[in-house]
């Protein structure tokens, strides 16, 4: 497993609020339902996302979290954070929000209210007008845990992959489906709506405004990126650098050069750093012992996994696990 498969294992859609939203301009939504992700995908159309307050801050020196993104027919972008944000059919939009997505399935007005029937276009579908030049899919994940931190860290605000051309089956068959009805629906919306993510950052990585992660870029190097294979496959492997050079065929010094120069880390922070993000989520998703995640991370005993825990945390895995339970 590579690390972006291995970062994106636990980032799945399960339940996700996925709609479509046909509109005439003027027009704008407000997103507030505060999950990590969310995919916009324009099907037809165009419009702009507005992050920060949804104020549309399109100035030259604008930050680039709070810059406004246009999007063109075909695009689909991902919005990071839980920060609520809007998306409106220009940059500097005025337009108070037709509605709000305020949680799975909760579509409210600006003021909290339930919005009126009118809006409601059929299946999972919302707008001003089923005649509208404008249609956007839009789908969002209830993620968490210091894996998925890894991913989205390393992701800004806003990214966007262009439509070039060439066919979408993934996000035709999503529309497709969207409006339909039929049992087991909204698993089947669910699967496509990773596949959509899964596509869309595979394909960013890729582009040349990306400015992918140091682990993504090593992926390919047949040193660095079988290393990074090694450790995500096998973390409870007693590796050390020696080890971990013997295995990819060079020797220990120019292992941790190219290592540390392609992935920005040195092989063993690296490798503590995967482990103590595996043995955090496994804390506050399970109920197996400390012990026991200790030695399924690569640490000797409890005690060992506690005290790189507290180092890197600021916090004891036992800790640790009573926070998650009670936010959860």
């Amino acid at each position: 497993m590579d690390a972006l498969a291995s970062l994106l294992y636990e980032v799945r859609s399960d339940g996700a609020l996925f709609s479509r939203n046909v509109l005439t301009p003027p027009w704008s939504i407000r997103f507030a339902d505060r999950r990590p992700i969310t995919l916009v995908t324009m099907l037809r159309g165009s419009g702009w996302v507005l992050p920060g307050d949804g104020s549309g801050d399109a100035t030259p020196d604008a930050s680039p979290d709070t810059a406004s993104v246009a999007l063109g027919q075909g695009d689909v972008a991902i919005v990071v954070g839980p920060e609520p944000f809007s998306f409106a059919d220009t940059a500097d939009s005025k337009t108070p929000p037709l509605y709000v997505l305020a949680g799975p399935d909760r579509c409210t007005t600006a003021d909290g209210e339930e919005i009126s029937e009118d809006i409601v276009l059929g299946m999972r579908t919302c707008g001003n007008s089923l005649d509208g030049p404008t249609v956007l899919l839009t789908g969002s994940y209830q993620v968490g845990g210091r894996v998925s931190e890894r991913l989205l860290s390393a992701l800004p605000r806003v990214l966007v992959v262009r439509n070039d051309g060439r066919p979408g089956p993934i996000l035709d068959l999503t529309a497709a489906e969207v409006s339909r009805d039929e049992p087991g629906q909204q698993a089947v919306l669910d699967r496509l709506l990773d596949l959509l993510l899964l596509s869309t950052l595979r394909e960013w990585f890729t582009r040349p405004e990306a400015d992918p992660p140091g682990w993504y870029r090593a992926l390919g190097d047949p040193v660095a990126g079988r290393a990074l294979r090694l450790i995500h496959d096998r973390p409870a492997r007693p590796w050390t650098v020696t080890a971990l050079a013997d295995e990819t065929g060079v020797s220990r010094a120019t292992f941790a050069r190219r290592f540390s120069d392609l992935v920005g880390e040195p092989p063993m922070a690296y490798l503590t750093g995967w482990r103590l993000a595996l043995a955090a989520d496994l804390l506050a998703r399970t109920e197996a012992t400390v012990e026991s995640i200790a030695r399924q991370v690569g640490y000797g005993s409890a005690f060992g996994l506690s005290v790189a825990f507290h180092r890197v945390y600021g916090t004891r895995p036992t800790q640790h696990r009573s926070a998650a339970r009670a936010a959860g």
